[in-house]
């Protein structure tokens, strides 16, 4: 069955001073995608360790299909050590190895020609057995989504590169922007001068620029299109990123305005930002009756 996005990288615990919750970048996006009313799938590694066993159950709450999810009998799922400063940002220590670094190619081959869109990210490029299957997957037909999603100290030019080339469509924040733009010397120029480098060295469709308290812009081919932020009370900001790309890529997929695209990304970011954790409970109609 055509799906409409498959999801590639990193499915873990966020381990929280208040105790642990289910995350991974790709994980919040595919559960947030399948809330929201896309179809889709995950492909991730987890260890056959109790935190495993507690996450496939996670996956099974949240509808999200375990069938491209492999089990590794060497390797622990993936845990990261979570900080929050005052305002509700986090800090994280990813620890490494895990299962997640460890996805292996021969169990997927064709299974990206299911999807019309496929969304990755860099993290999972960390290690060279999850870096060669996810390049090889990327050979596919489907509308490339990249989220920068740097973290430090898991990238490098070098590695993130082949990335790059590879998308379509590129998610980043203003400090991914900055560091982005010094590698090819264009810190001088004017944030619109730095995307459309960006976008004609990469040939992407476009760029999606996440900029905090300024809102969300949406660039390609010289256009402009800007999302201002939606007045919350913060809980905190664990993965209201995804969330933003989740609903951005719900209406990009059906056609809709980029407008439309950048309104939905903004509001599912803000109101995952009014919860805790990054993959809070919420309906469907909820959101979509309130956003607009």
């Amino acid at each position: 069955m055509k799906q409409d996005f498959i999801c590639f990288g990193e499915v873990l615990w966020d381990l929280l001073p208040s105790g642990k919750l289910p995350g991974g970048a790709p994980m919040n996006v595919a559960y947030h995608l399948h809330t929201l009313g896309s179809t889709g799938k995950m492909i991730s590694k987890i260890g056959t360790d109790a935190l495993g066993k507690e996450l496939l159950g996670i996956l099974a709450e949240k509808n999200i299909a375990q069938d491209l999810i492999q089990m590794d009998t060497t390797h622990p799922t993936g845990t990261v050590a979570v900080t929050l400063d005052a305002k509700g940002s986090p800090s994280y220590e990813i620890v490494q190895p895990v299962a997640w670094d460890y996805i292996e190619l021969d169990a997927l081959k064709e299974t990206t020609a299911d999807a019309s869109v496929f969304i990755y990210g860099s993290l999972a490029a960390r290690n060279e057995t999850s870096k060669n299957t996810l390049l090889s997957l990327l050979s596919t037909d489907a509308l490339k989504v990249l989220d920068v999603n740097l973290r430090v100290p898991f990238y490098s030019q070098s590695s993130l590169e082949p990335l790059l080339a590879k998308a379509d469509l590129v998610k980043m924040n203003e400090e991914e922007l900055a560091i982005i733009s010094e590698w090819y010397n264009t810190t001088n120029s004017s944030e619109k001068e730095q995307l459309a480098f960006l976008q004609n060295r990469f040939q992407w469709t476009g760029i999606i620029l996440t900029k905090g308290a300024e809102g969300a812009i949406y660039y390609s081919n010289g256009d402009l299109h800007h999302q201002a932020i939606f007045h919350i009370k913060v809980a905190d900001t664990i993965g209201s990123g995804d969330a933003f790309l989740a609903g951005f890529l719900h209406n990009y997929i059906r056609k809709e305005p980029i407008a439309k695209c950048l309104r939905l990304g903004a509001f599912m970011g803000a109101y995952v930002a009014t919860q805790k954790g990054a993959m809070p409970r919420y309906r469907q109609e909820d959101i979509l009756s309130n956003y607009l």
